[in-house]
């Protein structure tokens, strides 16, 4: 009598198989390494030429990725690698990045602050989500700049591009005008915090719960001294700690609503990456991972968000992003000023 065979799930795999599947992968993922360390090259030259960095290198690799792309589509063999290194190395970035938020963060706070902040972000992301619908965006490029703004910019984008199922033109065209913009908010926000007659504390406070990365906190909090450089950077670590609820609470809204279609699993509610993000959160906060430690994975998941969005870079036509640029350009700006007005008005709600 014949075997069954084993499905698919619980097939034991042999090394062939592990081997072909490192082959099938391996161009994609080159491509996207070379057009990583292209865009790593650029930064420095930045650095030594200008003196600052004023597009990091997630933003060139996504602008360069799409140059290439525009100029010259891959073929079939590049596929897997770039689909794997738009997907796989995202995630496995956003679980990496959990080690950076810990209790202690929280609590360094008070409870009042940090709630207002989770408050904040999510009354961000609904105005903002309306912003963009009342525009014309789609569902999915409304949350992607909603979610860019209110989180930490390119990284929520990124993050959240996967649980929504958007594509590459939205997730290129999102950051290309985010990070635009978030260049110009480093630039201007110290002229408004002087404007409003801001203190140190005050400053700082708007400068985290405003700006998109942490190292452009860093640079726009520095004209005020080394109390809103610390301030800002701690509220800046508790806004990306609502990464997981966020991306937690769109893969329940987004799940397959199909009549008669298979109830979701675990792993579809709850994507095993944001599992691992609040297992890392939780490590950090009982002191498991070695100090050592954590500087290395900072710098692993910033590397793989890189390559993730050359990856994504390449699955995108520019000339498709041009096309869609306007209401975009309107959605992010309208988006982030409510985001500043909101900031404002905690600040003084909390009597900072």
């Amino acid at each position: 009598m014949k075997s069954a065979a084993l499905p698919a799930p619980f097939q034991t795999p042999t090394l062939a198989s592990v081997t072909a599947s490192g082959r099938t992968i391996r161009p994609g993922v080159m491509l996207c390494l070379l057009v990583t360390l292209a865009a790593i090259g650029l930064t420095s030259i930045e650095r030594d030429v200008i003196g600052h960095v004023w597009l990091e290198p997630l933003v060139l690799a996504i602008l360069l990725g799409a140059a290439v792309r525009t100029a010259w589509t891959p073929d079939a063999r590049f596929k897997a690698g770039i689909d794997f290194s738009a997907k796989t190395l995202l995630e496995v970035a956003v679980v990496l990045l959990g080690a950076s938020v810990s209790a202690a963060t929280l609590s360094s706070l008070g409870v009042g602050f940090v709630l207002g902040i989770f408050a904040l972000v999510a009354l961000a992301i609904v105005v903002g989500f309306g912003l963009g619908r009342a525009l014309g965006l789609n569902p999915r490029m409304a949350l992607l700049v909603a979610c860019g703004n209110a989180i930490c910019g390119n990284s929520a984008i990124a993050a959240v591009a996967p649980v929504i199922d958007a594509d590459g033109k939205e997730v290129a065209a999102s950051i290309a005008f985010t990070a635009v913009l978030g260049v110009i908010v480093v630039l201007a926000l110290p002229l408004l915090g002087g404007l409003i007659h801001l203190n140190g504390v005050q400053y700082g406070a708007l400068a985290g719960l405003t700006v998109y990365a942490v190292p452009q906190v860093l640079a726009a909090a520095a004209p005020f001294g080394a109390l809103a450089t610390q301030t800002g950077t701690v509220v800046k670590l508790v806004r990306v700690l609502m990464l997981g609820p966020v991306i937690l609470a769109l893969s329940l809204i987004f799940r397959d609503r199909a009549p008669g279609a298979a109830k979701p699993g675990l792993s579809r509610l709850l994507p095993w990456f944001i599992i691992g993000f609040l297992v890392m959160i939780g490590l950090r906060s009982f002191d498991l991972i070695p100090q050592a430690a954590l500087a290395p994975m900072a710098a692993a998941s910033s590397l793989l968000t890189v390559v993730a969005m050359a990856a994504l870079g390449l699955q995108t036509d520019i000339r498709a992003v041009a096309r869609a640029g306007g209401r975009v350009v309107v959605a992010v700006i309208l988006s982030l000023g409510a985001l500043v007005v909101l900031a404002l008005a905690l600040i003084r709600l909390l009597g900072l």
